[in-house]
């Protein structure tokens, strides 16, 4: 099992940006969170890879501890990512992604294809048309700030759970903050929209495709034909919906080591 993970934080752009190293001597490998998540929520997948490899989990720009940004196209997520491999001194490594952290996975992977090892995409389709309203539009309705965590949390309603653990202190005791911006989250969202099959299949390093079979972003049908598409692509399907990593960690965990276990 992996030690406690550092948090280290690096300025790119005038801006700060946070991320977890897991240390060790082993393999790197970048995994990048989704959406109002961030790296924290791949501490059970480092403990399950153990010491043959080295996590390293990056909150992106706008998320967890690294500083908002003026915008949140794939080019700004690239560019950061390329800044957080270069201060590393990482010149290969796997990606892994969920949801958001997917595309930009496989974006980079097209873009700088030695980069990349190996993709594993967890249950992010390649085809995400726009139906005029982002599905995180009800994020808007939460306030960024409040006095105390309680009201904070609270506000979020069904999500209070999820997301009362992972507030933040505003400096100075000045309040609580989520760990996302509402409307950043809603532009970032939306422009993940449209057809990224020509970057997906710009590559042919080793991938997995996870895939929750109860999926709410993943059809079945675009799963298999990402993988009879794609060369090297192994498939890999568990009974869960879009969230695979919090629904099934020990499936979620073991289907990564195998795959990892052969490249």
């Amino acid at each position: 099992m992996n030690a406690l993970p550092t948090r280290a934080t690096m300025t790119f752009d005038g801006r700060t940006l946070s991320y977890l190293d897991y240390g060790g001597n082993g393999r790197p490998l970048v995994a990048l969170h989704g959406h109002l998540s961030e790296g924290a929520s791949f501490a059970a997948l480092a403990a399950a890879l153990g010491p043959e490899w080295r996590v390293i989990a990056p909150d992106q720009r706008g998320h967890g501890d690294s500083q908002r940004a003026r915008e949140y196209t794939r080019i700004g997520y690239l560019a950061d990512l390329l800044a957080l491999l270069d201060h590393l001194g990482i010149d290969r490594a796997v990606f892994l992604g969920h949801s958001l952290g997917a595309i930009n996975a496989y974006h980079l992977a097209s873009e700088r294809p030695e980069l990349v090892e190996a993709l594993i995409n967890i249950d992010t389709a390649v085809d995400l048309p726009d139906h005029g309203t982002s599905p995180l539009a009800f994020v808007l309705n939460f306030p960024y700030t409040a006095a105390t965590r309680e009201e904070l949390a609270a506000a979020c309603g069904p999500l209070a759970a999820v997301l009362g653990p992972v507030l933040r202190p505003l400096p100075g005791g000045a309040g609580w903050r989520l760990p996302f911006h509402p409307q950043d989250t809603v532009d970032s969202e939306n422009l993940v929209h449209g057809d990224h099959w020509k970057q997906w299949l710009a590559t042919d390093c080793p991938a997995l495709l996870i895939h929750g079979l109860r999926s709410q972003v993943l059809p079945a049908e675009q799963a298999h034909a990402m993988c009879s598409r794609r060369p090297g692509t192994v498939y890999r399907g568990l009974d869960t919906d879009h969230f695979v990593q919090l629904a099934d960690p020990e499936g979620f965990a073991t289907a990564v080591r195998e795959f990892l276990a052969g490249i």
